[in-house]
């Protein structure tokens, strides 16, 4: 069986700023695939090369089996898009905007009209259907962002950061209703999130991307697996002093230093915390906080790079401005 999207190279450059870099993908029919990363690591650049949106400066892609060189009319009638920014006219009606949608894609009166009441149903928005949009909650929007981009029946669903910015009680239903429709519907859905939490509880597996390139990709469990122990964090003044010390206890498998935390993978965490205080407590620190906890993808996001998802945020959206400008001169 092919692959719904496979990548070759795939690279994405602008005046000389490399925002996605040689990417090699393979993401299987049905799958609920993440791509996890800071703001500015390349995954609305790689979304919108393989939505066609985007030329590639390297490299290409299939997408549905079809080129995105050389055949990007199929691949966009062979998907569906929920963009990360509000795309959605306020002045129309929820069923109005469903409409619009089936027109461009060449859907007749009746298609339209039995696709927009299923897909109404779908998003739990049948009551709304005659309602403005401008009424709308933030996630009333974003459900019909989701239903108008199933008007046509894609085969592939792209997920552009589809619940930026919503409230956590929010987030959690838009998270139902991105697996019912990837099981519902038998769609191939790929999001893009810097939410760790929201890619643990969705994805079948995750790429985890840093500067254009993937650098992590598996399924969640087993990439946190593979950290085998404990977190347990320390804050502490000059973190970075520790790091030699604790590298050489036996019981401590990894260190890192997130701005002024240690972050040591270590095995049986609450029995270790007592010894790593003694060590800090010793050489005339003290501990500021400590914390425990089970190996999360922020974890694994950390080992790759060597600091937190949340530190990329403010440098990485300069970068991403500074290529977009770049593109439009």
């Amino acid at each position: 069986m092919k692959p719904a999207i496979e990548t070759r190279d795939l690279t994405k450059e602008f005046n000389g700023l490399v925002a996605v870099d040689h990417v090699d993908l393979q993401i299987e029919k049905g799958e609920l695939f993440g791509l996890l990363g800071p703001n500015g690591a390349g995954k609305t650049t790689l979304i919108h090369m393989l939505c066609t949106i985007l030329p590639p400066t390297e490299g290409t892609a299939k997408v549905a089996g079809f080129d995105i060189h050389r055949t990007p009319d199929s691949v966009r009638k062979a998907i569906g898009i929920v963009f990360q920014d509000p795309s959605l006219d306020g002045r129309l009606t929820s069923r109005e905007n469903l409409d619009f949608h089936g027109r461009v894609y060449g859907m007749d009166k009746a298609q339209r009209e039995k696709r927009i009441a299923d897909v109404l149903k779908l998003v739990d928005l049948e009551d709304r259907a005659k309602a403005l949009v401008q009424t709308y909650s933030s996630g009333m929007r974003r459900r019909l962002e989701i239903a108008r981009g199933l008007m046509h029946h894609p085969k592939i669903m792209f997920m552009d950061e589809p619940t930026l910015g919503l409230d956590p009680q929010t987030r959690r239903s838009i998270w139902d209703h991105i697996q019912m429709l990837n099981k519902q519907e038998k769609i191939t859905i790929l999001l893009t999130t810097h939410y760790m939490d929201e890619a643990d509880y969705l994805c079948d597996r995750v790429g985890i991307i840093d500067h254009g390139k993937i650098i992590s990709l598996g399924k969640p469990e087993k990439l946190k697996d593979e950290l085998k122990g404990d977190i347990v964090s320390l804050e502490v003044a000059q973190p970075k002093k520790y790091v030699e010390i604790f590298q050489r206890a036996k019981y401590v498998k990894e260190v890192t230093v997130v701005k002024d935390q240690l972050h040591l993978t270590v095995t049986g965490g609450e029995r270790t915390i007592p010894k790593l205080m003694e060590i800090v407590t010793r050489r005339g620190g003290k501990v500021r906080s400590v914390g425990l906890r089970s190996p999360t993808l922020e974890d694994v996001f950390i080992r790759y790079t060597g600091r937190g998802i949340r530190e990329e945020e403010a440098g990485a959206k300069e970068q991403m401005r500074m290529m977009v400008r770049a593109h439009s001169r």
